[in-house]
């Protein structure tokens, strides 16, 4: 398995909206393993092709305490949308920030499994926000686009800021620790 590159916000490629996945073959299932072993050394919770550069339309996520739920969901898409709730949000792309996004509280998804096999599931709390917030990556969406114009350049300004300290080789002592999606 390979741990692959995370495109940053603003990284116009995070933009692309994603193609349907045409074949779950063996390429295919390499990725999944390679999205898995990416997000868990990211310390995330889930993970879309998109933010690794592959505008293809499949998301992996583990939103269990032991990193023992991991799911795939290829080709997803929301058939129902059900509630509201506000949670803080935090993203890979976006590393070190989080703010209150508004997202359903439920959420029916329909999807083809790692294997290929259609299937549909109902989904609430952190994994229902977690789907739809990589369903948006799929898009072209990030969640710094549901914040304000103003949080949007601070965003961006700490993400400069962070990445020349990286750059330096000096870490940002306000990055936090909480999973990201």
């Amino acid at each position: 398995m390979t741990c692959l590159t995370i495109l940053e916000y603003p990284d116009p490629r995070l933009r692309i909206r994603a193609v349907p996945v045409d074949a779950v073959d063996a390429p295919l299932g390499e990725l999944i393993d390679d999205m898995f072993e990416t997000m868990y050394a990211a310390r995330g919770i889930g993970l879309a092709a998109t933010q690794v550069n592959v505008h293809r339309r499949l998301l992996v996520t583990d939103v269990s305490d032991g990193r023992t739920d991991p799911r795939v969901f290829i080709n997803p898409e929301i058939l129902a949308l059900d509630g509201k709730a506000v949670t803080q949000e935090g993203c890979l792309s976006v590393p070190g920030y989080f703010d209150d996004v508004e997202r359903a509280e439920h959420v029916r998804v329909r999807a083809l499994d790692r294997d290929g096999r259609p299937f549909e599931a109902d989904l609430e709390g952190l994994l229902a926000v977690c789907v739809q917030h990589e369903i948006d990556h799929l898009d072209g969406k990030l969640f710094v686009d549901y914040l304000s114009e103003l949080k949007r350049q601070r965003v961006r300004k700490k993400i400069e800021k962070d990445r020349r300290l990286r750059a330096e080789g000096r870490a940002d002592s306000e990055t936090s620790t909480a999973p990201a999606l």
